[in-house]
């Protein structure tokens, strides 16, 4: 195999992707999956079977967009995230089909909803995500969440609508549920300073990381 096309994209042959789409290389496309005018996928994706990518969607690398779910215009997601299965991305909060005087909705008639997913989070099956919203670095959806409101980096959201029920760790594990100024993974050690509902890495968690990758 040449190396030209070790690092190409994959793209089945049942999937739709516009000429004007952007893919990144070694990203893998699945059977039926749609990917519209002007998306942009970064590198070793994979969208599963039925997926839809529209228009003008940003995605990072090492993306995974499970099998039928929809990420519509005005979605970003950065890099490590997983959409779990018939995930649906909103972007309309008054949606309708028509205007008031019954002539059909166009572009302009309008206003796209901005949703944000950031680095490495993770969104459970069949939850749905409505436009305007931040899901932060970490975070973790439960299946079958309506999220209304932005999610804290790290935070553990679940229902109908979501609320915040804790935290997880990088590695996926739940946090200690105790009001403590630090915690500790049960899993994997990493230490987190906490402030009320917020959460991030311990300081001296984020010098170690700065030292490493100094070296």
């Amino acid at each position: 195999m040449s190396s030209a096309s070790s690092v190409a994209p994959y793209v089945h042959a049942s999937a739709h992707v516009s000429a004007e789409a952007t893919i990144g290389p070694r990203t893998k496309i699945w059977h039926e999956a749609q990917v519209r005018e002007g998306a942009r996928l970064g590198a070793d994706c994979i969208v599963g079977k039925g997926a839809y990518i529209d228009h003008h969607v940003v995605v990072g690398s090492n993306v995974k967009v499970q099998n039928r779910a929809s990420v519509y215009h005005g979605v970003e997601i950065e890099d490590g995230v997983f959409v779990g299965p018939h995930v649906v991305f909103t972007n309309d909060r008054l949606p309708r089909a028509i205007n008031a005087d019954g002539s059909p909705k166009a572009d302009t008639d309008w206003e796209v909803g901005r949703t944000l997913v950031r680095y490495g989070a993770s969104i459970g099956a069949n939850s749905t995500i409505l436009p305007g919203v931040t899901i932060g670095q970490f975070a973790l959806v439960g299946a079958g969440s309506l999220v209304t409101r932005d999610v804290p980096d790290f935070g553990l959201v679940v229902g109908h609508p979501a609320r915040l029920r804790g935290h997880v760790c990088a590695c996926g594990e739940r946090l200690p549920s105790q009001h403590m100024a630090v915690l500790t993974c049960g899993r994997c050690g990493q230490t987190f300073d906490r402030s009320g509902d917020a959460v991030r890495l311990s300081d001296h968690q984020i010098r170690s990381r700065e030292d490493e990758c100094g070296r």
